[in-house]
């Protein structure tokens, strides 16, 4: 089954200062507006993980945007992956100005977090969690990001597994000066 929608009014796409392209508002879009719907194929579990793994190691190979599939419920997903779907431009954001909601029709809509001024880019929290959170660095350049496209759920993780992570790292730099003063 498909979703396809008309163009949305409030936005237009632009080259991102984030991530190639991102989407931006056409005009000022007051606070709780629907903007735009995340379109596509809908799918199931099965055919969404393998496709979300075949979007990756594109990404891994090219550098463009990874995975566009969003959940929509237990049974099934969206693939956004194709050209008419604007939405899957919308960029993450640490400090998000829109959200993603599903509405009781297994919709997936973009809406407006807060008040948006014409030209500001959008930005949503894609709510990615840890599994992969090395292969997902985050651009935003907002007050406070995290340095991953994870949800924000997951910092406080995040930050721990970080603080992990490079004091290992410092340990093995300090262990392999040790070995080269030795020589």
């Amino acid at each position: 089954m498909w979703r396809r929608g008309e163009p949305s009014e409030w936005i237009r796409v632009e080259q991102s200062g984030i991530h190639g392209s991102g989407v931006f508002a056409a005009k000022d879009i007051p606070a709780g507006t629907p903007i735009v719907e995340y379109l596509g194929e809908i799918i199931d579990k099965d055919e969404a993980e393998r496709r979300g793994l075949e979007q990756m190691e594109v990404a891994r190979e090219t550098g463009d945007a990874a995975v566009y599939v969003f959940i929509i419920n237990d049974d099934y997903d969206i693939d956004g992956n194709f050209e008419w779907n604007v939405a899957r431009l919308i960029n993450h954001s640490c400090d998000p100005n829109c959200e993603s909601a599903i509405d009781e029709d297994d919709r997936i809509w973009v809406s407006a977090l807060r008040d948006i001024k014409k030209g500001e880019e959008l930005g949503f929290d894609y709510g990615f969690d840890l599994d992969h959170y090395l292969d997902h660095p985050c651009y935003c350049g907002k007050d406070g990001c995290v340095g991953y496209i994870v949800g924000r759920d997951y910092w406080d993780e995040l930050l721990k597994k970080e603080k992990a992570r490079l004091e290992k790292a410092k340990k093995r730099k300090a262990k392999r000066a040790r070995k080269g003063k030795k020589r």
